[in-house]
């Protein structure tokens, strides 16, 4: 793709990952001679100012995507099966930040400290791994390049961000209701098609979306199979728990690897991820220096640390990896692929 100014196109750019992508674009200084601002036919006419400039939303239809070079995703599965090839067909390359083409065969899925190469590879769709991934994977990635990683057992605990805007305002109803000792309503989490919801406030659910009959959920075994193919190593063995904890913006992550060798030091693993850009590690005990969600929100960086050998594994390794589900999670990586297509 030329480096020229390119025409750009956000769906579902009303919501919370949609905004965020603008944002960055603006940041950045993407070369976008335009952007487009589409979302549903009732969003229709909302007015966005970012940096002074004013955007109109439109609603989403085939024709939207006449003269578009790059098209953003992120609206919902549904809405990206509809529109994607419509957008394809008219020459834009999608950028999808939804499940919907993650494990097609022949749709890369990328991170560009990971697998940037994987890019050449597109055919028009290019997607965008699920949050959890993404940290995971851009921490990791320097320690699997130099000494190699059998086993990933992560723990996640996700911030509500992650379940939408209507489960930000519900975690804040919620509180309120709690601190009234009201009745807690809860309408939204673990997941809006579940046939029971939970208050999220003053709480921990050990349920992000459905279950299938394996007894893990969907966000598990995305993590599972992401994890692999952006690795592109099939043998790699990755197991997932994830919870949703009452944090409004940045997932955290307790993470154990096996490396495959017995002689990898702490030093070692902290070198190696230093090395990776984007990641900052952040790993002093004795000034009780370690990642945050609190204060990882609004960067761009992943955070690692709490970086410690396993006692009773040879070459097993601990550690906390932090980042802002929105902009690395999301939005940035979604950016970082576009900016990546034009180097």
């Amino acid at each position: 793709m030329d480096k020229k100014e390119l025409n750009v196109a956000i769906v579902g750019a009303t919501g919370a990952v949609g905004s965020k992508i603008l944002e960055k674009l603006v940041a950045r200084k993407f070369p976008a001679k335009s952007i487009k601002m589409l979302a549903s036919k009732r969003s229709a006419g909302t007015e966005i100012v970012v940096d002074g400039q004013k955007y109109i939303v439109e609603e989403t239809v085939p024709e939207s995507f006449e003269g578009v070079d790059i098209a953003f995703f992120s609206a919902g599965g549904s809405i990206s099966k509809k529109f994607a090839s419509e957008a394809v067909k008219r020459g834009a390359v999608v950028i999808d930040n939804t499940s919907a083409f993650r494990m097609d065969e022949g749709i890369p899925l990328v991170v560009p400290e990971v697998n940037p190469h994987e890019l050449k590879n597109h055919k028009g769709i290019i997607a965008n791994p699920n949050c959890s991934t993404i940290q995971m994977v851009t921490a990791l990635h320097a320690v699997k390049e130099k000494f190699g990683i059998n086993r990933i057992i992560v723990s996640t605990y996700q911030a509500v961000s992650g379940a939408g805007a209507e489960a930000i305002h519900e975690l804040g109803t919620q509180s309120l209701q709690f601190e009234e000792r009201a009745d807690i309503e809860a309408e939204i989490l673990p997941s809006a098609s579940a046939s029971k919801h939970y208050p999220i406030a003053f709480n921990a659910i050990p349920q992000i979306d459905l279950f299938d009959e394996s007894g893990y959920t969907l966000e598990e075994l995305k993590m599972m199979n992401e994890t692999k193919k952006i690795f592109s190593d099939d043998k790699i063995a990755v197991t997932a728990t994830c919870v949703r904890l009452p944090v409004v913006t940045g997932h955290s992550e307790s993470v154990y690897i096996e490396v495959d060798s017995e002689d990898v030091t702490v030093e070692a693993i902290r070198a190696a991820m230093a090395t990776t850009t984007g990641v900052v590690v952040q790993d002093d005990p004795s000034s009780q220096s370690y990642p945050m969600p609190l204060y990882a929100e609004g960067k761009d960086e992943v955070f690692v640390g709490r970086i410690r050998k396993d006692p009773a594994h040879p070459s097993g390794f601990h550690m906390w990896i932090v980042a802002d589900n929105l902009l690395k999670g999301a939005a940035l990586n979604s950016v970082q692929i576009a900016e990546e297509l034009i180097k």
